[in-house]
């Protein structure tokens, strides 16, 4: 490990919330007597192979004043896996619904998503307005538009791959999961990536580090995308939304034709009352490449 290791300039309380069956895990900064019905608490929800902790540079560029929490979805993090063969996309949102009811009861919160997050805020959002004082998703494109004669290939690959044991690969030392952080995301510097890989991996029996991610989640789900089921959610988002992405970010890359820039430009212009914000120098992981600039677009937004 490096001799320099980042050090945050908040420190998060951990909480295991009860939660549909399952003992989910949040951090929080802050205290409950900096919430208020004009800076209410703000939820960050994490991506897929994330964790909640890789927020920690966010909020520290953040104004120290405001409480904020981050969650472990199921499966990820701190937050147990269920015994499941695969991940449903609207039990994250079911989670979310219950978290928040324990984290903010009484009032409706400030909600940000990264990537499949923002997918799921933006889901969330549509179906409880009132749980919702400002959203913001970052990088949640959606998915490709399936078609109904897609159905029986995904449930017979589904099916194939419930044969298939699934399987992450671990690490020697936390220098090794570092290195694979950076890995990812050669702008993660290095001492980030060191203090980083704590929270994502951790160390079992066997004297390897395990990444904090249930394998499962990497078999595909037999149910298809349905994007006008998605886009009719869309159009009743009642919170003002923002947008953000990386100037560096390329979804063509990764969907191709199946789902243009275009196609995503149509989808989220139906989204009521948007505004959009491209930061400079940085790609997918906005928070890891730019969490000051995140940050200050996040303190004049939720202003």
């Amino acid at each position: 490990m490096p001799d320099t290791i980042y050090r945050p300039h908040r420190s998060a309380q951990s909480y295991f919330i009860a939660a549909r069956g399952l003992r989910h895990h949040v951090q929080i900064w802050g205290l409950p007597s900096q919430v208020s019905a004009e800076r209410p608490l703000l939820v960050l929800t994490h991506g897929w192979m994330d964790v909640g902790a890789s927020f920690q540079f966010v909020v520290d560029a953040l104004d120290g004043g405001r409480a904020v929490a981050a969650i472990d979805w199921r499966g990820f993090g701190r937050t147990v896996a269920p015994p499941t063969d695969c991940y449903w996309f609207h039990d994250y949102v079911g989670d979310l619904d219950a978290l928040l009811d324990a984290l903010s009861p009484a009032a409706p919160v400030d909600l940000l998503g990264h990537s499949m997050g923002g997918n799921v805020v933006m889901s969330y959002a549509a179906a409880r307005p009132a749980r919702v004082r400002r959203l913001i998703n970052v990088e949640g494109f959606g998915m490709p538009e399936t078609k109904p004669e897609q159905a029986p290939g995904r449930l017979a690959q589904w099916l194939d791959e419930l044969k298939t044991p699934q399987r992450l690969r671990t690490y020697a030392s936390l220098a090794e999961v570092a290195a694979r952080l950076r890995q990812n995301n050669p702008r993660l510097s290095v001492e980030r990536a060191a203090w980083l890989a704590a929270h994502w991996a951790e160390r079992r029996r066997d004297g390897r580090w395990h990444v904090l991610g249930d394998p499962a989640h990497r078999r595909v789900n037999p149910i298809l995308y349905r994007k006008e089921e998605i886009l009719a959610g869309w159009r009743l988002i009642a919170a003002p939304t923002l947008w953000v992405e990386g100037d560096e970010t390329d979804p063509d890359r990764w969907w191709g034709h199946r789902y243009p820039r275009s196609e995503f430009e149509t989808r989220i212009a139906l989204v009521p009352r948007l505004e959009r914000a491209r930061l400079a120098s940085c790609g997918h992981m906005v928070h890891f490449d730019q969490p000051a600039a995140l940050a200050g677009r996040l303190v004049d937004f939720l202003a």
